[in-house]
C-alpha cells in the first residue's frame, strides 16, 4: 500500500492482482468478521488510508477506493482483493523511514489480518460506498463511523463491544468535559479492569472539532451525563471523574 503516483498505482495494483488471481479463492476466508475488520481498519489503517465506507480520510498512503476501483471494473471479485490486501500487509515494502512510501510490518496479524482483509475486500472501490447511516443524530453517526461500538457497549447505539468498558456504566453522571477528556486523552485515567494504551490516543487529530463536539454531546445525552460540550479540545477539560473510554475506542 505505497503512495504511488496516481497514473501508476492502478496499473501496479492490477499487476499484483493478476499475480495472485490463481490463488485468490484460497485467500478468501469463511471465518473473517467483517464488522470487526471495519473497527480494526479505522484504528490501524484509517490514519494513513482513505476509504469511503470506513469514513477515513488518511492521505499518507493511497486511497484504497481509487486503488481497487479499477480492479473491480474489470471483474476481480472481493476474494481476490482480499488476497491482495493480505499479501501487502504481510509483506510490505521495506521500511526506509518514510511513511509515505512504506507501511509498518505486522500492522495486523492472524485473525485480525483476516478480518481487515475481508473488510477491505468487501468495500474498497465499491461505487457509492459510505458509512452506514444510523439514527440518533450527528453524534450517533460519528460513534458509528469511527467503529466505537466494536469495542464499547452503549444501549442507545445497540452495540455490545467488550474490549473497552460499558459506556452506559462509566459515563453515567459524568460531565461533558470529562467525557471529552476520556476521548482525547484516554490514558489520563484508566477504567478499572482495562489496560492502558489500548484505545488510540489520536482522536483529537482523527475527529474534526465538530465531530468531537457532536460525539461528546451524544454520549453525555444518552448516558445521563451533565453539562455543555466544552470547547478547546485536549487540555480544556478538568482532570477529575471516571475514565470513560480508556482501554478501547472512543
Amino acid at each position: 500500500m505505497t503512495n504511488l503516483p496516481n497514473p501508476i498505482r492502478p496499473l501496479l495494483m492490477l499487476a499484483a492482482i493478476a499475480a495472485v488471481a490463481l490463488g485468490a479463492s484460497a485467500c478468501g476466508t469463511t471465518t473473517a468478521d467483517v464488522e470487526r475488520g471495519r473497527v480494526l481498519f479505522i484504528e490501524k489503517c484509517g490514519t494513513c488510508h482513505s476509504m469511503a465506507e470506513a469514513g477515513t480520510t488518511g492521505v499518507v498512503g493511497p486511497n484504497l477506493d481509487d486503488a481497487f476501483q479499477a480492479a473491480r471494473s474489470v471483474g476481480h471479485d472481493s476474494e481476490t482483493i482480499e488476497g491482495v490486501v493480505e499479501n501487502q500487509v504481510e509483506y510490505p515494502r521495506p521500511n526506509n523511514g518514510d511513511p509515505a512510501v512504506s507501511m509498518p510490518p505486522n500492522l495486523v496479524e492472524g485473525q485480525a489480518l483476516e478480518d481487515v482483509s475481508a473488510y477491505v475486500g468487501k468495500w474498497a472501490g465499491v461505487p457509492g460506498a459510505a458509512p452506514p447511516k444510523v439514527p440518533g443524530g450527528p453524534g450517533a453517526q460519528v460513534f458509528a463511523n469511527k467503529g466505537c461500538g466494536g469495542c464499547h457497549a452503549l444501549a442507545a447505539a445497540q452495540t455490545g463491544g467488550s474490549v473497552g468498558p460499558n459506556l452506559d456504566e462509566v459515563l453515567s453522571g459524568e460531565s461533558a468535559a470529562m467525557v471529552q477528556k476520556s476521548i482525547v486523552d484516554p490514558n489520563a485515567k484508566i477504567a478499572k479492569g482495562y489496560p492502558a494504551n489500548v484505545m488510540p490516543t489520536n482522536y483529537e487529530e482523527m475527529l474534526s472539532p465538530k465531530e468531537l463536539e457532536d460525539l461528546v454531546q451524544y454520549l453525555v445525552t444518552e448516558t445521563g451525563g451533565k453539562g455543555a460540550t466544552p470547547q478547546g479540545g485536549k487540555g480544556a477539560a478538568p482532570q477529575g471523574g471516571k475514565a470513560a473510554a480508556s482501554g478501547s475506542k472512543g
